[in-house]
């Protein structure tokens, strides 16, 4: 009998290492294709999909940078709340600045993800522990 089990801690811990910024390449691919999707596609399966994925891999960022020693679900859901903060902070700044169009708003998205990345690098040697 084959038993199959899954360990989403174990991913989630492969993503917040992140050893090869594979993860955070793979964010930025996300912005790149929310972008385009914007833009020519327009779907919106397609854009609910990168979305969950843009707040799966920035949420468990944040939520090992600040939040490392808190049990999965309070870690993930802070991580993803952190995260639509940023999004809000950044995304009215640049409101302030100018105007927030598609560009301007895959602008916010690569800003967010590479403040994640930073965090996450700087802040996981805290936690490790």
């Amino acid at each position: 009998m084959v038993r199959v089990t899954s360990n989403p801690s174990g991913f989630e811990k492969h993503i917040a290492k992140d050893p090869k910024s594979v993860f955070t390449l793979t964010s930025y691919a996300l912005v790149l294709a929310t972008y385009m999707n914007l833009n020519t596609i327009k779907s919106a399966g397609l854009g609910i999909a990168l979305f969950i994925l843009y707040f799966s891999i920035n949420g468990v960022f944040l939520a090992y940078a600040f939040f490392g020693n808190e049990g999965r679900f309070l870690r993930l859901i802070f991580g993803v709340l952190l995260t639509i903060m940023l999004l809000g902070f950044v995304g009215w700044l640049v409101m302030v600045i100018y105007n927030l169009d598609v560009p301007e708003f895959s602008f916010v998205l690569f800003i967010v993800s590479t403040f994640c990345s930073l965090m996450n690098k700087r802040l996981k040697d805290k936690n490790a522990a």
